[in-house]
């Protein structure tokens, strides 16, 4: 009899001690799913951030093609306006 309670203590003991006990599940799951939702936030940011650079290219390809179709005599453009229409500072056709 002694044998089965001692067996029934040390099973429950191990038990226990596998669920922790001290409320370290509750603490890792929040650790978990707060890292989850930062991550998830940063994911968004990233496809947002995605999007603003697809739209980028596609006005760079737009202006350059304006540029060829216009055929714009660049070489009597100075380097201030080339430079100028490069970094989306001036039309790229007038």
């Amino acid at each position: 009899m002694l044998n089965i309670k001692l067996m029934s203590i040390a099973a429950l003991t191990t038990v226990l001690a596998a669920c922790g006990g001290h409320g370290d599940d509750k603490l890792a799951d929040r650790v978990e799913n707060a890292a989850d939702v930062r991550a998830t936030v940063m994911e968004a940011k990233a496809d947002a951030i995605n999007a603003r650079a697809e739209d980028v290219r596609e006005v760079g390809e737009r202006r350059a093609n304006a540029i060829d179709a216009a055929d714009v005599n660049a070489a009597s453009m100075t380097e201030e306006q080339r430079d100028k229409i490069v970094a989306n500072e001036a039309p790229a056709v007038k």
